[in-house]
């Protein structure tokens, strides 16, 4: 059964460094994956791009969705951008109301987003509480209801940059060897932060070198961390 995967990041970039091979694992096995940014950072994560004379506002925006189309389009995944403002990002009742019908209208399976906490960044926690609450307002809390209402997704927290002061504790690796070439090729469009691109490889690898060790298997070189969030169902342990 194919999977669909949501991702929502309060940047247009988020989504590569932390989810990257998530998106490509699902698609690689057959199934959908749509990215939403609910900015473009275009204020406070496009500090490169500042550097040119005469930039402007919308000229960022621009290639910042540039990037993360192309980003999204090597890992095999839908980009799009509800373009809210960054720094700070503000999510006001109509804005909520946005995220959730994207929820219900792409009806994900597997819904991923930000720590509700991050002491460095003010948008990513918000944007975090934001999707946990237009989760809960798609699916109606999982009983019938006056609108229209779609299966709970299962709901991950991808690993934030300072994951000790986040109240990031991981759950779940997942194994991404088999796409990390797909991952480096998404992150190279990154050129806005392009700082991040060793980082985040390095990430992987120490993520690896954590799921091999817990699962004893010596195929895993590079992994991404999440955070479940919801217990899972199931028939047997």
């Amino acid at each position: 059964m194919s999977r669909r995967l949501l991702v929502i990041g309060a940047h247009s970039a988020d989504f590569v460094w932390r989810a990257g091979g998530a998106v490509a694992v699902t698609t690689a096995n057959g199934g959908t994956a749509r990215v939403i940014a609910l900015s473009y950072g275009e204020r406070g994560e496009s500090g490169e791009l500042w550097k040119e004379p005469g930039q402007t506002v919308e000229r960022v925006k621009e290639i910042r969705h540039g990037e993360a189309e192309r980003a999204a389009g090597h890992l095999g995944a839908e980009f799009r951008c509800l373009d809210l403002g960054d720094y700070p990002l503000e999510i006001d009742v109509r804005a909520l109301q946005r995220i959730t019908d994207e929820i219900r209208e792409f009806a994900p399976d597997v819904l991923l987003t930000h720590t509700f906490t991050d002491p460095f960044n003010p948008d990513h926690g918000l944007a975090g509480q934001a999707v946990d609450r237009a989760r809960s307002l798609a699916a109606g809390a999982g009983v019938p209801s006056a609108f229209s209402t779609v299966t709970p997704p299962e709901l991950f927290l991808f690993e934030p940059h300072q994951p000790e002061l986040c109240d990031f504790v991981p759950t779940t690796f997942l194994d991404i060897t088999s796409v990390f070439e797909q991952k480096q090729k998404a992150m190279s469009e990154m050129k806005a932060q392009s700082y991040l691109v060793s980082y985040y490889a390095e990430r992987a690898g120490h993520r690896g070198n954590h799921a091999r060790r817990g699962a004893g298997r010596s195929d895993v070189k590079y992994a991404e961390a999440f955070q479940r969030m919801i217990p899972q169902v199931v028939d047997e342990l």
